[in-house]
């Protein structure tokens, strides 16, 4: 099986192509307060130079079916991330909208107190589900990986129901680790592989991907 690999919390047009370069299979734009945060505008501008076979990820957080809708159709999207807990008929509309060809992918926060009892909920309309970490202060993008140890049964009990996605503090150092505890359909990364907030650092991108590939 291929690892998927997204490389989030792109700002601008030469941090998404440097991703795409370096082997990712999709980048993502962040449409929630975050210091990744683009407008639509700048998203807009951006995603149609890049290939087309790199996936172009819009990430939300408490945004609506018209909102994320538009979104989509302005800048071209190829799949939603909806970062917040989106009601089913959400997946459902969007893929009633915009069918097959729209990637959804859902986030839920691993908890280590309830891991063995996690909700997944595998709804018909949703393609994978991204486990990440969460903060007080953050819900995406904090830089701190949960423990894999613990949820490493979650991953290979449910891995057969659905694709689930690997996220939260992973960097070029751990990645392999993560894959080889969790062995996920994808991985996920944004402030792992920066410079500083919202800015790429080349060589962080490139080994992440590469050590991710040579894992699986």
């Amino acid at each position: 099986m291929t690892l998927w690999i997204k490389i989030c919390g792109n700002t601008t047009f030469e941090d998404a192509q440097l991703a795409a370069e370096a082997g990712a299979d999709a980048v993502g734009f962040v449409f929630a307060p975050s210091p990744r945060r683009v407008t639509v505008e700048q998203a807009a501008g951006i995603v149609p130079q890049l290939p087309a076979t790199t996936e172009k990820i819009g990430v939300f957080v408490d945004a609506d079916l018209d909102e994320i809708a538009l979104t989509v159709e302005r800048c071209g999207l190829t799949g939603v991330q909806l970062h917040f807990d989106a009601p089913p008929v959400l997946a459902a509309q969007l893929r009633e909208n915009f069918g097959a060809k729209l990637r959804i992918l859902r986030v839920v926060h691993f908890d280590p107190v309830v891991a063995g009892g996690m909700a997944l909920n595998f709804d018909p309309d949703t393609d994978a589900i991204l486990i990440d970490s969460r903060t007080p202060r953050a819900v995406g993008g904090t830089g701190q990986a949960y423990d894999w140890s613990i949820a490493r049964t979650l991953f290979q009990e449910k891995e057969a129901q659905k694709r689930l996605i690997a996220a939260g503090g992973l960097t070029p150092e751990n990645v392999a680790e993560a894959i080889c505890t969790l062995r996920p359909w994808g991985v996920d990364v944004a402030s792992g592989v920066e410079a500083a907030p919202g800015r790429k650092d080349p060589a962080r991108v490139a080994a992440f991907v590469a050590n991710a590939r040579s894992a699986r």
